[in-house]
């Protein structure tokens, strides 16, 4: 398996920050609450921006809704 990490102080993966977005994470803010992702050195927050914003939040109706939209994230292995 290739592993592209994203970001190399908690060693989180480029498909992990994946799947915290389809689970609902829609910012860096939110990544960051799931994996702690862009908290440390923060070198890696414009590539979390670039990975969300590639795609189309999949809860982002619901979050300009005021609607809760993250579920509960299992730690990725």
């Amino acid at each position: 398996m290739n592993r592209v990490y994203v970001c190399s102080c908690f060693g989180i993966t480029e498909q992990q920050v994946k799947q915290h977005a389809e689970s609902g994470a829609c910012t860096p803010r939110q990544i960051a609450s799931a994996c702690k992702a862009g908290t440390d050195c923060g070198s890696c927050v414009r590539r979390i921006q670039a990975l969300l914003g590639r795609g189309a939040c999949p809860r982002r109706e619901l979050a300009d809704q005021g609607q809760p939209v993250l579920a509960e994230l299992e730690e990725a292995a």
